[in-house]
């Protein structure tokens, strides 16, 4: 039994799929295969239930990775410390954010982190809500960036800055000559919103409720993009995290109103596994993202091009 096995059996576990884990540990899908029998073998008990799909876990299985996860998680940080005793910080950071947060904060970040440490390898991936807190999870992202953040007993959650929510109309609107907008002046306007099994709908309706407003909700999208694509068309207004909208407000093809009386804020935070050891790269990388709590300056600034070494996978948004 080495570390190399563990690793493979611990991805296959996470992503379910021997052919997945194969790949990324650059061996066959029989090799990977093979890699579960050994352990098997070695342990007396079945590790995998392969008549099942997507591949799960046994009883046995599930207590062996959890174990295995952490040991792979020691070595890792460790190595990674020992590296940079002597070296630059060259480690990786696996990161997974919900899609709008990525495009409007995460990329700036990226490249301020590249450029303080060049020999770092980063790999940034947009998701939707849920599957950021999976990635985590499973093991395979070290931060996750997400909304309405709570932690868990498997996830450690950390508030990390708050953005305003605004009403959004296109400009021939008439709300558009508004200076402001309260909650109440939005009964029997239409509206453009979000799912109602995700978090930010949920808050929103309660706040409108709260002021006896009853809009129609005439479209419903899992993301921001979509929505502001519908308010540009005149589809309805809607009520979105103001640093989301602020390239359009300056092209001129959305008008964004501050909301009066009682603010609403979509509040984001930082998530990471609970109980597992941070190498000193995922820390530096933590460390930046909580100088730059409270700025706006990198969300209100133009979308520049990610360095090179940024992987990003574009997947889902909320």
């Amino acid at each position: 039994m080495n570390l190399k096995s563990l690793k493979i059996f611990c991805d296959i576990v996470s992503r379910r799929s021997f052919s997945r884990a194969a790949e990324e540990n650059g061996i066959s899908q029989s090799g990977a295969s093979q890699v579960v029998s050994q352990l098997e073998s070695r342990l007396g008990v079945q590790l995998i239930e392969r008549s099942k799909r997507p591949l799960v876990p046994t009883v046995e299985g599930r207590v062996f990775f959890d174990g295995c996860r952490k040991i792979v998680a020691r070595y890792d940080a460790l190595e990674d410390e020992v590296r940079s005793l002597h070296d630059d910080v060259a480690g990786r950071v696996r990161v997974a954010a919900i899609y709008s947060v990525g495009l409007h904060h995460m990329s700036a970040y990226v490249q301020e982190f590249m450029a303080r440490h060049p020999k770092a390898n980063v790999r940034l991936e947009y998701l939707h809500p849920e599957r950021v807190s999976e990635a985590i999870r499973s093991d395979q992202a070290d931060v996750g960036i997400i909304s309405y953040p709570r932690s868990t007993r498997a996830v450690e959650a950390e508030a990390w800055r708050e953005e305003p929510i605004t009403l959004v109309c296109g400009p021939h609107h008439p709300f558009a000559a508004r200076a402001s907008v309260s909650l109440a002046d939005l009964h029997g306007q239409r509206l453009v919103g979000f799912d109602p099994d995700l978090v930010i709908r949920q808050e929103i309706d309660r706040a409108i409720e709260s002021q006896g407003a009853e809009p129609t909700v005439v479209m419903e999208f899992d993301n921001i993009e979509t929505i502001k694509r519908a308010v540009e068309i005149d589809a309805g207004m809607a009520l979105l995290p103001e640093p989301t909208v602020a390239r359009e407000v300056e092209a001129g093809s959305l008008v964004s109103l501050p909301l009066e009386g009682t603010p609403l804020a979509r509040p984001l935070g930082i998530i990471r596994s609970r109980g597992k050891p941070l190498s000193p790269t995922v820390r530096r990388f933590i460390d930046l993202l909580r100088g730059h709590a409270a700025d706006t300056d990198l969300v209100a600034g133009p979308q520049q091009r990610p360095p090179r070494l940024a992987e990003l996978t574009v997947v889902g948004t909320a």
